[in-house]
């Protein structure tokens, strides 16, 4: 596993435009982990040392001279009742080497959904670990569920980076050796789990030590802050080598113009994967009607080709039927030569092949199990398709990493299924495109988000 030092000295060592590019635009990053364990505690002590809460804002979190950090990001009143955090809380700061965009997850079981929402858009999370908690003197202490699961769950939303907080090692009577033990327990998980973490840190939250100001000694630590280790994380990676994959959010009609040189239609949406620029060759999904680029636009509706992960306006050079839901993909490429008496080898590779039969993992959020022979709402990308469960093959043991044969996932449980969708999706394993890998499972009846959905095969 990486140390922190290490990881440190290796990000500072980055050079060139790209790296000055990456780290100049903001990083989006989660804290999850265990109930209590001082998530929203964190935030409101990394805006507050960075300066980044107004005086009004800083005084209304305030009572009897005392601060509480974590009411700077449980803004419902549900939260501020009950002492907990429900929905994922945004918030913005900026240090002098980059710009953040925060989310507060919550640490409860039954609120799992909002955690997996919130990590399906970071760049980096933050897992909190409370020391208070653990029998930090065992060195073969045991981790706290919650904290395994949502590791896992970031793990498997590809979320590019990953780091631990050892937190409240300051209320311990000896901070060194629990943070060695915790430390230990954490890296003996992530190998066993397969999960690269790119560092381990040391913090007190409530004082403020290793958070923005780096605590040298404490614990036995030497590494950089925790605001130091983020300000040098990397951006997750765009699909941008792979073939155009640009799912239609919305037509913008404008058959007023007299231009009939071009399509009178701009396709609105953000590149799910490859590039988009004028002239390539494209094949709509699912009618397999063929065209060409004719203009990509920006979000301000200025000229010029966009790579994965941006916003996109397309127009093609001719009238082609294309609706919400509806993909614009790179066109097949030429199969290669096939014997004269082999009638079954196709004259084209589709880029984005449709299929109908996905085995997955699922993130089960729904209240009620997932069990054989249901049928939900499938969302892939922004188009809507029935789809039926045909088996569960396993469920994941988060304590134990095994897989475990299973008829059913309960709330909160991961697991590997196979699905049959009532119609074809470009669909690809989740490693290789997220967009094109992932879709959410939603209930029929309740219209619930019922189930986050990983392909794998």
């Amino acid at each position: 596993m990486t140390t922190t030092t290490d990881f440190v000295a290796a990000s500072a060592r980055q050079t060139g435009a790209a790296a000055h590019s990456d780290h100049d635009a903001a990083l989006r990053f989660i804290t999850c982990g265990s109930v209590d364990d001082g998530k929203s505690t964190l935030i409101g002590r990394l805006l507050v040392d960075s300066k980044a809460v107004l005086q009004d804002h800083l005084a209304g979190v305030t009572k009897s001279g005392e601060t509480d950090l974590a009411l700077l990001t449980d803004g419902l009143s549900a939260e501020r009742e009950q002492g907990i955090t429900i929905d994922v809380a945004y918030r913005y700061f900026a240090t002098e080497a980059r710009k953040f965009i925060i989310g507060d997850a919550p640490g409860h079981e039954q609120y799992t959904r909002n955690m997996v929402t919130a990590a399906s858009q970071a760049d980096a999370a933050v897992v909190l670990v409370d020391a208070t908690k653990l029998d930090w003197q065992n060195p073969r202490l045991a981790l706290l569920p919650q904290t395994r699961r949502h590791s896992l769950l970031v793990h498997l939303l590809r979320v590019h980076s990953l780091v631990f907080a050892v937190n409240k090692l300051d209320a311990v009577a000896d901070p060194a050796l629990a943070f060695a033990h915790i430390r230990a327990a954490l890296q003996q998980f992530a190998q066993d789990a397969g999960i690269t973490v790119a560092a381990t840190v040391p913090v007190s939250a409530l004082k403020g030590w290793n958070v923005v100001n780096a605590r040298p000694g404490w614990c036995g630590y030497e590494g950089s802050s925790l605001l130091q280790i983020l300000e040098l994380l990397p951006h997750t990676p765009a699909d941008a080598h792979l073939p155009l994959a640009f799912p239609v959010q919305w037509v913008e009609k404008f058959s007023s113009s007299s231009d009939t040189r071009q399509g009178r239609r701009v396709f609105w949406g953000r590149v799910a994967a490859g590039g988009a620029q004028v002239g390539a060759q494209v094949q709509v999904f699912p009618s397999g009607q063929r065209a060409a680029i004719a203009q990509v636009l920006d979000h301000a509706r200025r000229p010029g080709d966009i790579q994965a992960g941006g916003s996109a306006g397309i127009v093609l050079d001719r009238e082609v039927d294309v609706s919400r839901g509806d993909w614009i993909v790179a066109a097949p490429t030429p199969a290669a030569q096939a014997a004269q008496d082999d009638f079954d080898t196709p004259a084209e590779q589709p880029s984005w092949p449709g299929r109908r039969e996905l085995g997955a993992t699922v993130a089960w959020m729904d209240d009620e199990p997932l069990v054989a022979g249901r049928v939900y709402w499938a969302l892939h990308g922004h188009r809507w398709v029935k789809a039926k469960l045909r088996r569960v093959v396993h469920r994941l043991d988060i304590h134990t990493l095994a897989e475990q044969d299973a008829t059913q996932l309960e709330p909160n449980a991961i697991g590997h299924v196979e699905l049959l969708l009532q119609e074809s999706v470009p669909a690809a394993p989740f490693e290789k495109a997220r967009v094109l890998g992932s879709m959410i499972l939603v209930d029929t009846a309740s219209h619930k988000t019922a189930g986050a959905v990983l392909v794998r095969t």
